[in-house]
């Protein structure tokens, strides 16, 4: 049996490390930030403050719907235009534009510059003192924003496959039903490679293996684009397996009774059931610090009735995660200790060699 090796120790616990990987990759990628409607972006004139690998971000959608994306900085001296501290979730109002609080300096909600007080008689050139501009785009109902946007590949590159295999979930119908918030003592790929593998599925989450029998076997052989089978009498993701809330509509009928998964790189993760879709963004917040927004999406039909209660799945879905962390937690304890050096990866769990394909050449990019 041929091991692959995994990543080496640095890249998930030497803050060096982090900070080399948060400017050369992490930085030249599109980074899911939300919803649109939970930002309130799915409206006109509003906006949402944002934290993006430690940069304040300000996301707009201006009086046509039509999003922009800036860094939170006055081109005028530097102030931040919405004064927001690192952490805290993300700020919404409504706004027709943007005045700067230190010297009310204004800007349109598309970035351009407005208004400079007392400034009439210079020789100032407006469009020279637009907001410094961040990517972003709109894929499945989910905000994507890009730092570096002159680097910018298509979103279409990230979301390609997940696009192709979750395209009957109609993502972007989708409202959030219940939000599960954590924060996870480990780096983000190290949950990354344990999403992206069910290696460890019988051991560490057997509740789940009894729901879904074909994840206690060691993940070898599981046929991800047609989704993995439930348990007799089961079909979704559920204490029970079940659930009083009708499929998604437009599924196929493997769709109706499988589970489907899927990781668009680096860090929106997503589960999808016959009846919601569990979305996870990663967010960094240091090497050895990673927060968690999972996001239990249902069709709007469901969500509008008196009914409604996601606890079925939202009380699975706490457990899973809860499991998933810990043990999370417990690797990033281990290759913390001088006796690491790097992993191994099993025959079984060739998928999560993806985080180091998928990493290697842009860490290693000239000038990235």
């Amino acid at each position: 049996m041929t091991l692959q090796a995994a990543l080496p120790r640095e890249l998930y616990v030497d803050p060096e490390a982090f900070v080399r990987e948060r400017d050369r990759v992490l930085l030249h990628e599109w980074t899911c930030v939300g919803r649109v409607a939970d930002l309130g972006l799915h409206e006109p004139e509003r906006v949402a403050v944002v934290e993006v690998l430690g940069e304040s971000m300000i996301v707009t959608s201006d009086a046509g719907g039509a999003l922009h994306a800036a860094y939170n900085v006055c081109r005028h001296r530097g102030s931040q235009l919405f004064p927001t501290e690192p952490g805290l979730p993300p700020q919404l109002c409504g706004a027709k534009s943007i005045r700067c609080p230190y010297h009310s300096w204004t800007y349109g909600l598309d970035g351009s510059l407005l208004r400079a007080p007392h400034t009439e008689e210079g020789d100032l050139d407006p469009p020279e003192f637009s907001l410094h501009v961040v990517g972003v785009e709109a894929w499945g109902g989910f905000v994507f924003v890009h730092p570096t946007p002159r680097s910018a590949a298509r979103l279409t590159e990230s979301v390609g496959r997940a696009t192709g295999t979750l395209a009957r979930y109609d993502l972007a119908t989708l409202v959030t039903g219940l939000t599960l918030t954590y924060e996870v003592a480990a780096n983000w790929k190290v949950i990354a490679e344990n999403y992206n593998e069910c290696y460890h599925c019988g051991p560490v989450h057997p509740e789940l293996s009894r729901l879904v029998p074909s994840f206690a076997g060691g993940g070898v052989g599981l046929d991800w684009d047609a989704g993995i089978p439930h348990r007799e009498g089961a079909w979704t993701f559920t204490m029970t397996g079940t659930t009083e809330r009708s499929p998604l509509p437009g599924l196929d009928d493997d769709e109706k009774t499988r589970h489907k998964g899927e990781l668009v790189y680096p860090n929106l993760m997503l589960s999808a059931s016959a009846d919601h879709v569990a979305a996870f963004t990663l967010r960094p917040l240091a090497v050895g610090r990673t927060a968690i927004d999972c996001r239990l999406l249902f069709h709007p039909s469901e969500v509008e009735k008196a009914s409604f209660d996601p606890s079925d799945a939202g009380d699975l879905w706490d457990l899973v995660n809860r499991q998933d962390w810990a043990i999370c937690e417990s690797v990033q304890r281990g290759m913390s200790s001088r006796a690491y050096t790097h992993g191994w990866f099993a025959p079984m769990e060739d998928d999560s060699a993806d985080i180091r394909r998928w990493l290697l050449p842009r860490l290693e990019q000239p000038g990235g």
